[in-house]
């Protein structure tokens, strides 16, 4: 993969660093370093934009003492010394200054590829060759580019001062487009640059982070910062992940949970297992997808690239007309008119703003999006985010914590809770359904014993059963019990009461039979996350269109819809029919998101016109999907959507701002205004607004870092 790629131009790469082809703009790491480091083309734009402005600024002075009547220099300064000196003065601007764009212009006119460099060269090349020649053979120009008083006017101070205002806006470019780069070093920079390891026999040692090998063992110290991904093999603390996930709210860690590389450890001691390094951590996998998101193009990006491409062609008929016009019938001297006029038509119109109107925004929306944990990974799916009118929301695991916890026990005359709960507990101790864990959980939880189980068997989908402790158990279906224990259908209408207020109140309800005999039954719930309800009116509020699909049962999907206010709901969903839906959907004309986490999703996360993981859930669905959830949490949903109607509402300012700037600027640098008002647009002024242009295309652009949820 090439190492440097066109901030304005993401075809375009490159191993090495070099000018686009295109765009003329420097080239760019693809990824961000870890460690903040100086700008090469930054150091030398600023160093040139030093000596231009000492050198511009003197003749600046002197060209404008030589317009104020009586000429105030004149006794001590003869006009020809300060003809002679501004010469002097503005050919080491013009010459090394002004190189990197006269470089970039030739070889835009090499490539037929006419950018904002093409009319920077062409404009200050004009005026000061023009002058050069006034000043050194003056002879060779006709006598229409003199005054009445049989002067040549020069214009030294307006290429000089032309080229510093352009360097000084390539300058707050590359600044701008490195504060925007800021948010990914600071997430790379939480990596501690050492980790303590944990060698066979028990010594420890610090080593540096590079040299951490996936399967090495690593003690994280009270206070310290994780190191990589892994896994916890021993101690309890609590996370902060804030600074990955963007929640504030520390994690509990306990042997077997996932713990991210740049989290920030509590007060215990942990030892874990390295399971990813380098790139393939959670941090890496971040400034991965984000820079790629930020050299991407939006579709609407497009329409500006159209434009442009004929823009340049354009602003050079333009100018060339201008100095027909002037030359033919303009006052005099009418070619030293044409000449000024020309020049101002070339430099206003340098596309410099409509180039940054798109990538400025994308860059710092993206940048935005990161901070607040929520990856996107490309630009097209940030504007097509906006346009979302229907979103599909999977249950477990999004609008539930995917994590069953055990909630009720109802037993039937002759048991009591206990004796139901630990018979249970002690078959599905056997069993490596999320179901059976929370069971399990809930026994641990009362002080029951969970006795061991013997001659276990298990039925898909169905339940398990086994003997624990003599008895003959088996938990699952009531059809399950009826085949697999005997048990007698008449029995369950003991139950049938409870167990259909269990189901209404959203629980999955086990029957547990003991020898045969039915001796009551489990309720067993996904909760629903705490800042589920809020977003769930939010995206309501905002317009959408909410759909519950889920492969869960009819009566659960219904009771968890009626908690968060949902009633647009499809139940008992497979994975196939999921993406089927979507298609369904897309096929009607609607614009669909669809947020998932696991495998059963990513089919229909990769159909949707966007598809939004969970970053809680697996690998799978998170390579399915265009946007990335940090956190499980579908607040960040709507903070995505927010973002992305921010990031196109500023993307339609700066291209308001830069075509309303060209459509009015060129007519008055052509000098339209002046049969009416004696008004025209100075070199020097059309430099002044195009660099005010870019400036606030960039500034307008920096604003969405202040985009909140």
């Amino acid at each position: 993969m090439a190492a440097y790629i066109c901030p304005m131009c993401p075809d375009v790469e490159s191993e090495t660093p070099a000018a686009c082809p295109s765009c003329g703009m420097a080239l760019e790491l693809r990824v961000a370093a870890v460690e903040e480091t100086a700008n090469p083309e930054l150091r030398d734009m600023t160093r040139r934009l030093w000596v231009g402005a000492a050198l511009a600024l003197p003749i600046f002075a002197l060209g404008m003492a030589d317009m104020i009547p009586g000429r105030p220099l004149s006794g001590v300064v003869s006009a020809a010394v300060s003809t002679w000196l501004s010469f002097i003065l503005a050919t080491p601007v013009v010459a090394w200054v002004g190189f990197p764009f006269f470089q970039r212009g030739w070889t835009s006119l090499v490539t037929r590829r006419l950018n904002m460099f093409t009319l920077i060269a062409l404009g200050t090349g004009a005026a000061y060759l023009y002058s050069a020649v006034a000043v050194v053979r003056p002879g060779m120009l006709p006598d229409a580019f003199r005054t009445p008083g049989g002067d040549l006017p020069v214009y030294f101070e307006s290429a000089a001062v032309i080229i510093v205002l352009a360097v000084l806006g390539q300058v707050l470019e590359i600044r701008a487009r490195g504060r925007t780069a800021s948010a990914l070093q600071s997430l790379l920079g939480l990596a501690p640059n050492t980790a303590r390891v944990v060698r066979h026999g028990g010594r420890e040692e610090d080593v540096a982070v590079e040299r951490i090998a996936v399967g090495d063992r690593l003690r994280v110290r009270p206070g310290e910062t994780i190191p990589v991904d892994g896994v916890v093999l021993e101690g309890a603390t609590s996370v902060n992940e804030a600074m990955v996930t963007g929640e504030s709210i520390p994690v509990e860690k306990l042997a077997g949970s996932w713990v991210i590389g740049g989290t920030l450890n509590g007060t215990g001691m942990l030892v874990m297992e390295v399971k990813r390094v380098g790139r393939d951590t959670m941090l890496g996998q971040i400034v991965r997808l984000v820079s790629e998101a930020q050299r991407s193009r939006a579709p609407i990006q497009r329409v500006a690239d159209r434009v442009s491409g004929y823009f340049v062609v354009v602003v050079v008929l333009v100018a060339a007309v201008t100095a027909v016009v002037w030359a033919s019938v303009g006052p005099e001297p009418r070619l030293a008119h044409a000449l000024v006029n020309a020049v101002a038509v070339l430099i206003i119109a340098c596309p410099c703003a409509m180039g940054l109107a798109t990538p400025m925004s994308i860059l710092v929306g993206t940048g935005r999006g990161a901070t607040a944990g929520v990856l996107i990974k490309h630009a097209e799916t940030l504007e097509r985010l906006e346009k979302v009118d229907t979103l599909l929301v999977d249950k477990t695991g999004t609008l539930t914590e995917g994590r069953p916890v055990f909630r009720s026990v109802v037993p039937v005359a002759g048991f009591d809770e206990a004796a139901v709960l630990q018979c249970a507990a002690g078959v599905e101790h056997a069993s490596e359904h999320p179901l059976a864990s929370a069971i399990v959980s809930g026994a641990k939880a009362r002080g029951l014993a969970v006795g061991a189980v013997r001659d276990f068997r298990s039925s898909t989908g169905e339940g398990v059963a086994g003997h624990v402790e003599g008895n003959a158990v088996a938990v699952g279906s009531r059809r399950f019990l009826e085949r697999e224990a005997g048990v007698p259908a008449s029995e369950f209408a003991a139950l049938t009461r409870h167990s259909d207020a269990l189901w209404n109140e959203g629980q999955t309800v086990v029957f547990v039979a003991v020898d045969g005999r039915l001796a009551g039954c489990i309720g067993v719930s996904d909760p629903i996350k705490s800042t589920t309800l809020a977003a769930i009116r939010s995206l309501t509020r905002d317009g959408l269109t909410l759909v519950m699909v889920t492969g869960d049962n009819r009566r659960t999907a219904d009771a968890v819809g009626r908690q968060l206010g949902v009633t647009r709901i499809q139940a008992e969903v497979l994975p196939d029919r999921k993406h089927r839906i979507v298609t369904q959907f897309k096929q009607t004309g609607h614009v669909v998101a669809m947020v998932g986490d696991g495998i059963n999703d990513a089919p229909a996360l990769a159909e949707a016109d966007v598809g939004i993981a969970m970053g809680t859930g697996t690998d799978v669905a998170i390579e399915s999907a265009g946007v990335i959830i940090m956190k499980g949490d579908l607040r960040r949903v709507v903070f995505a959507r927010n973002l992305s109607k921010a990031t196109m509402r500023n993307i339609r300012q700066n291209l308001f701002f830069a075509f309303v700037y060209n459509a009015l600027g060129v007519p008055v640098a052509a000098g339209v205004l002046y049969p009416f008002f004696g008004l025209l647009l100075t070199p020097i002024m059309a430099g002044v607004a195009m660099t005010f242009s870019s400036l606030s295309v960039i500034l307008n652009a920096l604003r969405l870092r202040n985009v909140n949820g």
